[in-house]
């Protein structure tokens, strides 16, 4: 065996601090604490973060595809049926839906907020999965004519419920003898989405691809071609087809680059967090190193007596590390077993947080998102505890090392 019986009983003695030594017990109380609130607060960071990008990602998606096509001069596509057809053949490509996409001014009463207004079928709103599990009291057979869903937030921000008018006015009117007149007109309001993102929830207006030309005066043409494709790890691939079927004639982005700025920072945010709650760890195994030293140098006189009975180098060596390596191992499985339980809780510890504090603490204004999110990565959980592991082993080397070169004949002499 890697440790004898007499190794194990004389270091689990050593953990058990009497009286006299009740210091060293809070040193090491220190340490199983601050390691197992580093390996909590990293996996709940780092699952926080997880969660945030994924919602964020499948919600972007859940609106867009992963490759967008417009024309480069902002001209719109008259023949995108054939567009369509095309792009619809190409391997990878799941859906392809034609839009009209462009920002207005919406009011109703006193009320008046800028919206995005998307124009596209009712067949292709239902291809969206999140889109369509997110309709509210929508019953998609009225969406035609001048029918239009308005994102939940936007509509409670204006005080709108399904059956109210909504006037939309767009700057880019007709040109009369007296100027540039703006375009206006009125459509009913018959349900609100609610996709759980603020970006779309307070900024977003659906409405008939046919209404949508007919308004913006381009009857049989669309603005945008959305495509979604079945495997994102096929983007760059099919993105390179697309640009090679389109031509010159179309510009073709993909959700990376009109997300980049904001998930590079989400990336950069997660990877300094990462690094700056691995300090805390440090910090903890610094407490085993000093509790550890402490206890060496208290059993100075015990250590002498073991050495004059036959213990050797490597047994009262062994002895030390398997002090400090429990703690390290102890402390890390507490703090396994409280990061992955606040995790999965973790919403609904928001909440009764947010109670208590009478405030919210996850504002959707600020955070895009209206639920704190966690997905737990197996394999960052793992790497988090081989991490504090590797550290509390290490932190044990010194004070066993210490332990083993003491000289019993000077701690028996100045006894």
């Amino acid at each position: 065996m890697l440790f004898s019986k007499f190794e194990r009983l004389v270091a689990k003695r050593y953990l058990r601090a009497k009286r006299k030594e009740g210091f060293i017990s809070v040193i090491t109380g220190f340490a199983f604490t601050g390691i197992a609130l580093g390996v909590a607060t990293l996996i709940i960071v780092m699952s926080v973060m997880n969660g945030f990008r994924h919602e964020l990602l499948s919600r972007i998606l859940g609106i867009n595809g992963h490759i967008g096509i417009m024309s480069p001069l902002g001209y719109p596509f008259n023949n995108y049926k054939e567009a369509v057809k095309d792009l619809a053949e190409i391997e990878h490509v799941q859906i392809v839906i034609p839009m009209i996409e462009n920002q207005l001014l919406v009011s109703a009463g006193k009320a008046a907020e800028g919206a995005m207004v998307r124009g596209l079928r009712a067949e292709d709103l239902m291809k969206k999965p999140i889109l369509a599990n997110s309709m509210k009291n929508v019953d998609l057979k009225d969406f035609s004519g001048d029918n239009v869903i308005m994102g939940v937030r936007l509509a409670t921000k204006m005080g709108i419920v399904p059956g109210d008018k909504i006037t939309l006015i767009s700057p880019n009117g007709k040109v009369t003898a007296f100027g540039s007149v703006p375009r206006m007109k009125s459509y009913q309001v018959i349900g609100t989405f609610d996709v759980g993102m603020y970006e779309y929830d307070s900024n977003f207006i659906f409405m008939p691809l046919e209404a949508a030309q007919t308004y913006f005066g381009l009857k049989g043409a669309v603005t945008h071609i959305d495509v979604t494709l079945d495997d994102e790890s096929v983007l760059r691939s099919v993105r390179k087809v697309i640009e090679e079927s389109v031509g010159a004639g179309a510009y073709v982005y993909d959700w990376k680059q009109s997300n980049a700025a904001f998930f590079n920072a989400i990336d950069v945010e997660r990877n300094v967090m990462f690094l700056i709650l691995t300090l805390i760890i440090l910090v903890a195994a610094f407490n085993i190193i000093t509790g550890l030293i402490m206890l060496v140098k208290d059993k100075g006189r015990d250590i002498a007596v073991l050495r004059t009975m036959g213990a050797s180098k490597g047994m009262i060596m062994r002895i030390f590390f398997m002090d400090g390596a429990f703690i390290g191992v102890v402390g890390t499985s507490i703090g396994l077993i409280l990061g992955l339980w606040f995790c999965h809780n973790i919403e609904n510890i928001r909440q009764f947080l947010q109670n208590i504090a009478g405030r919210d603490l996850f504002s959707a204004e600020i955070y895009f998102l209206s639920k704190l999110p966690a997905r737990v990565d197996n394999l960052e959980v793992l790497t988090v505890a081989l991490i504090s592991l590797l550290l509390s082993f290490l932190a044990t080397l010194y004070p066993a090392y210490r332990a083993a070169k003491f000289d019993p004949v000077e701690a028996l002499r100045y006894e």
